[in-house]
């Protein structure tokens, strides 16, 4: 039997350290608007495209029902978004900014330049190290199913 590799050597760990170290960097960012980092993305999604099913954004965040609907609750209760049932299918939920969720927009501009700064890479080196993650991600999760 070979020794495992060591902790610094395992992708694993290089991956959850680096994702807790991008979380660790937007934190006061974030801090400052007043919004956690699930409820960042939620609005990034929604920044992209407004007026969105939750499932879309549950399959894009890679978050089941269970886990969101809290979250868009808080949200939704702090004035960032609405929720309604779609007048077309009952069984969907639609999420939808409102004037002051799309407003953050502007105040989140910067957040990635800040990053990619502490990053030390140039946004090409961030772009293709983002590619080579996701299909990476995504190869893993074709191989689970």
């Amino acid at each position: 039997m070979s020794d495992p590799l060591p902790l610094s050597r395992m992708l694993c760990f290089a991956l959850y350290s680096a994702s807790h170290a991008v979380q660790a960097g937007y934190k006061p960012l974030l801090d400052a608007m007043g919004l956690t980092y699930p409820q960042f993305l939620v609005l990034t999604l929604l920044w992209e495209e407004d007026d969105q099913p939750m499932s879309r954004l549950s399959a894009a965040l890679q978050l089941d029902s269970n886990t969101l609907t809290p979250m868009l609750k808080r949200m939704e209760g702090a004035g960032l978004l609405t929720r309604r049932r779609d007048a077309e299918d009952e069984r969907q939920v639609r999420l939808k900014l409102t004037p002051t969720g799309a407003a953050l927009r502007d105040r989140a501009g910067d957040i990635p330049a800040c990053l990619q700064a502490q990053s030390g890479r140039s946004l090409p080196e961030l772009e293709r190290l983002t590619v080579e993650i996701t299909a990476l991600r995504d190869r893993l999760r074709a191989a689970q199913t």
